[in-house]
């Protein structure tokens, strides 16, 4: 079990200026960082080696962006260029030893409209069609490719565990997992504990989100339960904390940050990190 970091908290996309971010996150207490690489040209694969390798934050996980012209139920051209962006980050992923290429990359983010049940039918198809030739280069590549569920006001394609389920049976790829986040199952699903003990082979990856996006602990997320869960499903995956700063304005709009949620990036990295170590020790002397 690793607890960690994603660069959203502090760059609305990572790129090699954000290099000292990584020296940055294991003060903070990280065990690894999750690089949000919007712009793949915009990050020198050797640099960040280097970087990595310099620090104690080995095999980093790469976390996907999907706006704009990056959809695989859309347009041909919007197929093309996902599948291009995922393709590029799986080869990242190998260059820096990294085993996971995770976030929600079925559709673009905030695309959201009532379909017909043949209209849903008919993307569910395109998408496994896209995701079935991704698998295979991660397959190729060693890398797993985690699909992240998000709640129904960022879109309406995959908002439970349970569609994501039955995307991977379309696709069929041992390569494909689940990636978690408990922001988004807090409002999604009934019981994210329950979700977590049902759906537990599937998934590949964690995000630790606050309900609010701010302090970890300070929510109405059912942490307990959630981390419960995943202790009793013998989850040894990566934990990492996501969250946004209003400062970010590109990240803070679309994530819907009106407000100060925290003092500090360090704020709620630091005392979310001691949140997570904390409480999941807790739960392993209790077992």
């Amino acid at each position: 079990m690793r607890f960690g970091l994603n660069t959203f908290l502090v760059s609305p996309a990572f790129t090699d200026a954000d290099l000292p971010l990584i020296a940055t996150f294991e003060k903070y207490g990280a065990q690894l960082v999750e690089l949000a690489i919007v712009e793949p040209a915009s990050v020198s694969v050797s640099k960040l080696k280097s970087a990595l390798a310099s620090s104690g934050l080995g095999q980093p996980v790469i976390c996907g962006a999907f706006g704009s012209g990056r959809d695989l139920r859309g347009s041909p051209s919007e197929v093309k260029n996902a599948t291009h962006y995922v393709s590029e980050l799986i080869e990242i992923a190998h260059a820096l030893g990294a085993k996971i290429v995770c976030g929600p990359m079925y559709s673009r983010t905030g695309r959201s409209g009532a379909h017909t049940a043949g209209e849903r039918e008919s993307q569910f198809d395109q998408i496994a069609l896209g995701l079935e030739k991704l698998c295979g280069k991660a397959e190729d590549a060693g890398i797993m490719l985690a699909l992240e569920p998000l709640n129904r006001f960022e879109t309406d394609c995959i908002n439970t565990i349970e569609q994501a389920v039955e995307m991977i049976d379309r696709v069929g790829s041992d390569a494909l997992k689940i990636h978690i986040d408990t922001f988004h199952m807090n409002i999604e699903e009934a019981d994210s504990g329950a979700a977590i003990r049902q759906y537990a082979k599937h998934i590949g990856h964690v995000h630790a989100s606050a309900s609010h996006r701010g302090l970890l602990g300070e929510d109405q997320v059912d942490w307990t339960g959630v981390l419960g869960a995943l202790h009793n499903v013998g989850y040894k995956g990566d934990v990492v904390i996501e969250s946004f700063s209003e400062d970010n304005l590109v990240i803070a709009k679309a994530a819907s940050i009106w407000r100060s949620l925290y003092s500090s990036p360090e704020q709620l990295a630091v005392e979310g990190l001691q949140f997570l170590k904390k409480s999941w020790q807790q739960i392993e002397q209790t077992k």
